[in-house]
């Protein structure tokens, strides 16, 4: 597959923006793994290969295990996730998918979430689910491939 375009060199100021997020969500107060399992689960549920392989990457480098890399998407069976990082999970699956259910982001959810996250927490938790829902599409339409190819 063949990139249509490249987004950082067509659109930088965009792309910098973008960058400026990345540097905001990499000085939060969410834990650094937590967000690297939303990011791989949003890329997965949205196909994106190039984000899916820069996360797990990420995450190994991090020292991620490879029992909790390879269950993620298999999370709610999977014993190797805390509490918290489960209920990260499940809000980073209804915010991916808004439009698989008429109450995209149910309460119990969002309730859930906010047991294991203050406020600024699940704040930054939310920009770190768009982020990377908006990165998952810039990459999928440009058919960005991934890194280690």
């Amino acid at each position: 597959m063949t990139e249509r375009i490249d987004v950082s060199e067509l659109a930088p100021e965009a792309y910098q923006a973008m960058r400026g997020v990345e540097r905001f969500l990499h000085e939060c107060e969410v834990p650094h793994a937590t967000l690297e399992l939303a990011k791989i689960r949003a890329s997965q549920i949205n196909g994106c290969a190039f984000c899916l392989d820069m996360h797990v990457r990420n995450a190994k480098k991090a020292g991620e295990s490879d029992e909790r890399l390879w269950s993620v998407a298999a999370w709610r069976d999977a014993p190797c996730y805390t509490n918290a990082e489960r209920a990260a999970l499940a809000l980073t699956e209804a915010a991916t998918r808004l439009a698989d259910r008429p109450d995209p982001v149910p309460d119990d959810i969002w309730a859930d979430a906010a047991k294991h996250y203050s406020d600024k927490q699940l704040a930054a938790l939310v920009v770190a689910i768009a982020q990377i829902n908006a990165w998952n599409r810039i990459c999928v339409v440009s058919r960005r491939a991934p890194a280690s190819r």
